[in-house]
């Protein structure tokens, strides 16, 4: 069975010397409420519409919470037999049965005790369910993107307001105590950055081959065609198919481009993009992209260049880095990636070491022959005193059970999100395009 999730002190472990209470208030969302209330509710009974590989990741986090009595998911939904079997199977294993469903309207239809859902469907079956279990009276979990269309998004917007039923949007490192940590505390009080003048993020994955699936397992024609699917193959890569999904800056780069949103605090004004079909044959999107956005900060403008291969891992690893003219901040949700570099031209930071914000820094690995005296000694790295210790979509998907029960606000509410993923179909835009496109601050509001 599934471990009990940790308590909430457990999100961070610093050293012994450190102020807790200083560190955990950097570690919370903008908009947490200054005191806690006690809900009054009982287990929130939920279900999980789609097991597919989003869901299953999202399972973890939910039976995590599930061990601490705080919710119970009493049903899933997939159209695939197989994934319906292997998704109840999975909890049955963890000690929780759950009823299977083949569709969401029988699901909605016949569990009548439902608080809330998390929809972990292919992206262009979001906006319709998202909207029906919302007018329903069921607040949602919606993985990203929201949509594969703009018009979808603003939509789930439009429904969320009008129903007044909460609506979580997937963008999990907006829970990310590290993420929190580094944004609330590093950026925004200690503006350890100075001026940030760039960003850059990257999410490159190896040459892999197209999803499969077992012998005797697919489902019929007339199946796959009532629910938008062409055939098996299209069913289960539909992430690389227009219609369905949104490529790879959709699958990978919306996590991440989504940070640069956030960070910076504001939208970007203009983008522009390069990428093609050069390597895959049986695709519709790209699998490689390249793309620059320009933020209009009120110090001047920082350019934010995102890069996504699917045919190299470049060596591994997803990360994003914000630079300016005192330090840089490299976050991931992998920690080894993690690093803070101070610039020489910034005041030193041995205080914030005592403060234990930083831990001890480590040695500069450059080499001592250097091959032209114009390049830059290679700085030391310092590492936050913060570390993470859930699985990474647990804080975010504890954030919307939280905020259903009154004691905290959703970290990525759709309206918020809308932004982010505006500026993401616009990417996409660019790429054929070939130019660059302009972005009112107007238009990104749903």
């Amino acid at each position: 069975m599934v471990k009990p999730s940790i308590n909430r002190r457990e999100f961070i472990s610093v050293t012994a010397a450190a102020s807790a209470g200083l560190l955990l208030a950097s570690c919370s969302p903008d908009n947490a409420p200054v005191e806690k209330k006690k809900s009054t509710l009982n287990a929130l009974n939920v279900a999980l519409i789609g097991y597919g590989m989003e869901g299953g990741v999202l399972s973890e986090s939910l039976m995590n919470i599930m061990g601490t009595g705080d919710i119970k998911v009493v049903a899933l939904c997939d159209i695939w037999e197989y994934a319906r079997k292997k998704g109840q199977n999975t909890y049955k294993a963890n000690g929780f049965d759950v009823n299977a469903y083949e569709n969401y309207e029988d699901l909605l239809a016949k569990e009548k005790d439902l608080q809330a859902v998390v929809v972990a469907t292919p992206d262009f079956w979001h906006a319709p369910i998202t909207n029906t279990c919302l007018k329903a009276g069921l607040h949602v979990y919606c993985e990203k993107m929201m949509s594969n269309t703009i018009e979808g998004a603003r939509s789930m917007v439009k429904t969320m307001r009008e129903t007044g039923k909460l609506l979580q949007i997937g963008h999990q490192r907006r829970s990310n105590p590290r993420y929190l940590f580094a944004k609330n505390r590093l950026l925004d009080d200690i503006k350890l950055c100075g001026r940030l003048t760039a960003a850059n993020a990257q999410w490159n994955r190896a040459v892999a081959p197209d999803f499969g699936w077992p012998k005797h397992s697919d489902m019929t024609p007339e199946q796959l065609a009532k629910y938008g699917f062409k055939d098996m193959h299209q069913f289960r890569n539909w992430r690389w198919f227009k219609g369905l999904g949104g490529g790879p800056l959709s699958d990978l780069g919306a996590h991440q481009i989504d940070i640069f949103n956030w960070w910076f605090g504001m939208t970007p004004k203009s983008v522009m993009a390069s990428g093609g079909l050069d390597y895959y044959t049986n695709h519709d999107w790209y699998d490689n992209a390249m793309v620059i956005y320009e933020f209009p900060l009120p110090q001047g403008v920082a350019r934010a260049s995102y890069q996504v291969q699917t045919t190299t891992s470049a060596g591994g690893g997803y990360f994003e880095l914000f630079m300016g003219d005192e330090g840089t901040i490299k976050m991931s949700e992998d920690p080894a990636l993690t690093g803070i570099y101070r610039e020489e031209r910034a005041r030193p930071w041995d205080d914030l070491i005592q403060r234990n914000i930083f831990l001890p820094k480590t040695d500069s690995t450059a080499d001592a022959a250097k091959v032209d005296v114009r390049e830059t000694e290679a700085l030391a790295r310092y590492e936050m005193a913060v570390s993470f210790l859930k699985p990474p979509h647990q804080p975010h998907m504890e954030n919307f059970f939280n905020a259903i029960r009154g004691t905290a606000k959703l970290n990525c509410p759709a309206d918020e999100a809308f932004r982010s993923e505006y500026v993401i179909h616009k990417a996409n835009e660019a790429i054929p395009a070939q130019k660059m496109i302009a972005i009112t601050p107007q238009e990104v509001e749903a």
